[in-house]
């Protein structure tokens, strides 16, 4: 057999049962009964996942806006012919529905986990998009969260069901390229202004605000886009290093062997530049990671290439915008975001390419009806790469302005990371926005499970959310 089919055919192979006998009940009768919660954007990939399975079946939508409910459902109706769909305000309506076998999630991000270990705790199995968490403590709660339920959680990380990313990984094993030396990560992608409102706002008449707010305070709105611009505020999003950074983040952890544990220390640098607007997340960052057996090292440009006109199109680097550059000694493996990456040797030269992936989700589906799911795509996996950008925001949140000199001579001699800033300021300057001084975080440090050193205890506290009562993490 070619090496390929080979991979395919044994895709599961080291899987393990995992579900209690409670939730193997769920789907009994041969096919799984899904709800999508959050059905505009990427609900919408969702909700076409479970319409192509053969197994799976869609009873049900959930939504805080009535008006994108009405209109997913009229669609499942006129296009797909499905009559009699339930539909939901209240994920926690969904979660104790006994007609329910599982949940595919595509909320804000700081209603994942909650809406998750909900879920789980009403012995549903549940997928999770990125990240599936919003702050450390609770992507630990919903990976012990999946041990103490016995469903299935798994997160939306698709690389882990490309096969092209597996094939490369299992060829690169063997020592094709000597030692691993970085791990390195990109997300340049344009981000403009989101703006600036002189006063809150009013939430959109066919919003349940207190149910959208979930777990957080119910804050007043500062953003002209409802919906999505969510994702550059703090209390909810997670900045581009959580929104598109886990995707790379987690093949980065991938290619280091998926190590299960805190990274020793992280540092990172960066901000938001280039313009005043109601966010508060970097626009533009670099984070190193301290891990073994080889550093990572993520870098976030928002920015377009030069004068601050998108027109110019992104920057890249070795001709990667969203994506990866693995070194090796005697090479490298790059790769976008999606189903291809290839191997080159240290000319550039093409040695090797990869192509070919799976349904991430159809994956989860067929986990959830077998009882066994491949340990790449479960919670534990998920909250490690979701980790590493979370104590990222956490150190630059605890960090100061300084010069880039300052910053530079800082850094002890890590060459890897003073060419980072070093073109993190060429790309300030050809913005018109040189004279930044980018933000130092604070070198944050860790025992494996915890914070510690001299920032460890703000580094936990800053962690630790608010979460409001009948939005409390079931595990907690």
């Amino acid at each position: 057999m070619k090496r390929r089919h080979l991979l395919r055919s044994t895709a599961f192979a080291g899987t393990y049962s995992l579900l209690s006998p409670f939730a193997r009940a769920a789907g009994a009768n041969g096919e799984l009964r899904v709800v999508v919660i959050g059905v505009k954007g990427r609900g919408s990939s969702h909700i076409n996942a479970v319409l192509s399975h053969q197994k799976a079946r869609l009873v049900g939508l959930c939504d805080i806006d009535s008006d994108q409910l009405k209109r997913r459902v009229t669609e499942m109706e006129k296009r797909h012919k499905l009559k009699g769909l339930k539909t939901y305000s209240d994920y926690r309506k969904v979660c104790e529905d006994p007609d329910v076998d599982a949940v595919c999630i595509a909320t804000t991000n700081h209603t994942h986990t909650v809406i998750a270990l909900t879920a789980a705790a009403n012995g549903k199995h549940a997928y999770t998009e990125k990240p599936v968490s919003h702050n450390v403590w609770e992507g630990q709660k919903l990976a012990d969260g999946q041990a103490k339920y016995g469903t299935v959680i798994q997160h939306g990380f698709q690389r882990r069901s490309e096969t092209c990313w597996a094939e490369a990984f299992a060829w690169l094993k063997e020592g094709n390229l000597g030692k691993l030396t970085l791990a390195r990560g990109f997300c340049y992608k344009p981000r403009k202004s989101i703006g600036k409102l002189s006063a809150p706002v009013e939430a959109p008449k066919t919003v349940d605000y207190d149910l959208w707010s979930g777990p957080r305070k119910v804050l007043p709105i500062r953003r002209k886009q409802f919906h999505y611009d969510w994702h550059w505020q703090s209390p909810y999003g997670n900045g581009d290093l959580g929104n598109q950074g886990p995707h790379q983040l987690d093949v980065c952890r991938w290619a280091l062997g998926d190590p299960m544990s805190l990274p020793p220390a992280i540092l990172s640098i960066g901000g938001r530049y280039g313009y005043d607007d109601d966010g508060d997340t970097a626009n533009t960052q670099i984070l190193y990671v301290d891990h073994k057996p080889a550093p990572i090292l993520f870098e976030v440009r928002g920015l377009p290439k030069k004068d601050l006109d998108w027109k110019h199109g992104m920057p890249n680097y070795r001709g990667v915008t969203i994506g990866n550059v693995i070194e090796y000694e005697g090479g490298s493996l790059l790769g976008g975001h999606g189903a291809s990456c290839k191997v080159v040797d240290k000319d550039g030269k093409t040695v090797k390419e990869f192509k070919g992936g799976q349904n991430h989700l159809h994956n989860f589906f067929s986990a959830c009806l077998s009882g066994k799911q491949n340990p790449l795509h479960n919670a534990k996996n998920g909250h490690h790469s979701a980790a590493l950008a979370h104590i990222g925001a956490h150190a630059l949140t605890l960090g100061k302005e300084l010069p880039a000199e300052q910053i530079k001579a800082s850094l002890k001699g890590n060459p890897q990371v003073v060419d980072a800033v070093d073109r993190m300021m060429a790309h300030f300057e050809a913005n018109g926005i040189g004279a930044t001084k980018p933000g130092l975080g604070a070198p944050l440090t860790t025992d494996g499970k915890s914070f510690t050193g001299e920032f460890g205890a703000a580094a936990a506290k800053l962690d630790r959310e608010h979460y409001r009562e009948g939005h409390t993490l079931p595990n907690a």
